[in-house]
């Protein structure tokens, strides 16, 4: 398989948990490197199903290692009951979980912040995990890390300080203070815990390469949710896309050996910021059907009809080779099936999208209509037993977004996946 980048084409909730863990079967490493525990990857296994926030997908193979990377803000009170939860299911991590002595910590002054910030007129819609806040910290040189967290003198000194400024702050913003005690007996306690997992993973990643290990590494939302690239601010604070890997995890660009996108059959998001082919009919019919509701949050995600011009981007942005076309079953129902091929703006064809916000609300999707398959699509296990309609419609979304399908998946489950 060799080294390999999956990342979300879209706005997050590509399926990406569950390309993850099929591909993990030949990967001997899967590496989180970017997000905190704002992502949910759901990974559906017989009749057990596993949401997954901070610990990447591959932990539930159990001959694979996980590495949460440097490029995480992780909150570590969290990150002990994740592990206590896949424990009481039955997954083992011990061994076969690292954590980045370098990465950041989300504390509960982020939460508090980020709370008082969702409540006013320019919300951007965040799950109020603190992931922003926590970034800010690290790109202001005040943040925690989880190297602090080992050494309980030197957390205990550090947190106090920061407890103070940030209770100032949440003063002018009307809110309650956090307490000192309570976060530093916690999170001492969630340290102890962890201390077994944590360790220089850029040195381990290293020498794994060095050995020809196959490594995977796993992207947390999606390519328009980049902090760079992504439709801002309506954003997260990382760096999502491919690049993103590299430096979330400290391993060399040129040790890539292809990337991979996941998108789904369709296009959703969650929260606040521009969605040009938003569209109510097929958002009530795949929320009706029980689908579009966020693993993190629960809210309901917001549906449209393929965006080939945000998809084409997302290839050129991550250097995509390979497309994971999931969900194709929440499109067994329909008649036709309308893609934007490129958008009108002021007379203009648009390719790609504009950065402008107040251009790209303007843009009106020109649509392509396909005839849909009207034929249940999620027992198929191979490409040729899926509707000719079917793989019609994936040939043309893949070739409008410019790279070549490798993986549709029909299903949630690990038996509901096609190679091509």
């Amino acid at each position: 398989m060799a080294n390999t980048i999956l990342v979300g084409a879209q706005w997050g909730d590509e399926g990406k948990g569950k390309i993850i863990d099929f591909l993990t079967e030949k990967a001997d490493i899967v590496v989180r490197s970017q997000g905190g525990n704002n992502a949910g990857h759901t990974v559906i296994l017989g009749a057990k199903k596993y949401v997954l926030h901070l610990i990447p997908s591959g932990i539930l193979r159990p001959s694979k290692t996980c590495v949460i990377g440097n490029g995480v803000v992780l909150d570590p009170v969290a990150l002990v009951g994740e592990i206590g939860g896949l424990r009481e299911k039955g997954v083992k991590v011990g061994k076969n979980l690292l954590i980045s002595e370098s990465a950041h910590l989300v504390m509960p002054y982020h939460r508090a912040l980020d709370v008082q910030r969702e409540k006013g007129v320019n919300k951007i819609g965040t799950t109020k995990r603190g992931i922003g806040p926590a970034y800010e910290s690290k790109a202001a040189r005040s943040g925690l890390r989880m190297i602090d967290l080992m050494q309980p003198a030197v957390f205990s000194a550090k947190l106090a300080a920061n407890v103070e400024a940030y209770n100032a702050l949440l003063k002018l913003l009307g809110a309650e203070p956090v307490g000192f005690p309570e976060i530093n007996a916690a999170c001492l306690e969630a340290g102890a815990k962890l201390k077994p997992f944590v360790t220089n993973t850029v040195v381990f990643l290293d020498k794994a390469l060095k050995a020809r290990k196959e490594i995977l590494f796993e992207g947390a939302q999606g390519t328009f949710l980049d902090i760079d690239h992504g439709t801002y601010p309506y954003v997260t604070s990382s760096n999502t896309t491919a690049g993103g890997a590299c430096t979330g995890a400290g391993v060399p660009p040129h040790r890539i050996d292809r990337v991979m996108g996941v998108m789904k059959a369709y296009t959703t998001r969650v929260g606040e910021g521009p969605f040009p082919t938003e569209d109510a009919v097929i958002g009530g019919m795949l929320h009706a059907m029980g689908r579009e509701f966020g693993a993190t949050t629960g809210r309901p995600r917001r549906c449209g009809w393929f965006d080939a011009v945000f998809t084409r981007y997302a290839t050129m942005v991550n250097g995509i080779d390979e497309l994971a076309v999931t969900n194709i079953d929440g499109l067994d129902q329909l008649d036709t099936i309308k893609v934007c091929a490129h958008y009108k703006c002021g007379g203009k064809k648009l390719e790609v999208p504009p950065v402008d916000l107040a251009q790209l609300e303007r843009c009106a999707p020109v649509y392509i209509e396909l005839p849909g398959w009207k034929t249940p699509t999620h027992n198929a296990k191979k490409f040729g037993e899926l509707p000719k309609n079917a793989r019609s419609y994936l040939k043309t979304i893949c070739e409008l977004t410019g790279a070549k399908l490798r993986i549709a998946s029909v299903g949630p489950g690990r038996e509901q996946t096609i190679v091509v």
